[in-house]
């Protein structure tokens, strides 16, 4: 489960930062966070190939692994909002 919503977070980011470079704006913390949950869902995939090569099913669809998954995605989250409070600190100061 985490593995789908790290991915789902990712295109999610993804397409925000780019319709941000379309209107013209920076994308840096949006950006940053689609690379950042990205990297999150390489890694669950090395995971979950590793776990059907030993025989276990692709995906774990259990509460645990959906726990884990919405508290990566609050990480992320969590992420995104001090880089976006960054941004705007430097902001004010340029």
């Amino acid at each position: 489960m985490c593995e789908l919503m790290t991915i789902a977070a990712a295109l999610v980011f993804a397409a925000l930062a780019a319709a941000a470079r379309r209107a013209g704006r920076p994308a840096g913390a949006l950006g940053t966070t689609a690379l950042v949950f990205a990297g999150a869902a390489l890694m669950w995939s090395v995971d979950c190939v590793h776990s059907l090569l030993e025989g276990e099913g692709l995906l774990d669809l259990s509460a645990d692994d959906a726990r884990l998954g919405a508290l990566v995605v609050a990480a992320g989250l969590a992420l995104f909002a001090l880089l976006r409070l960054r941004e705007r600190a430097r902001a004010r100061t340029a």
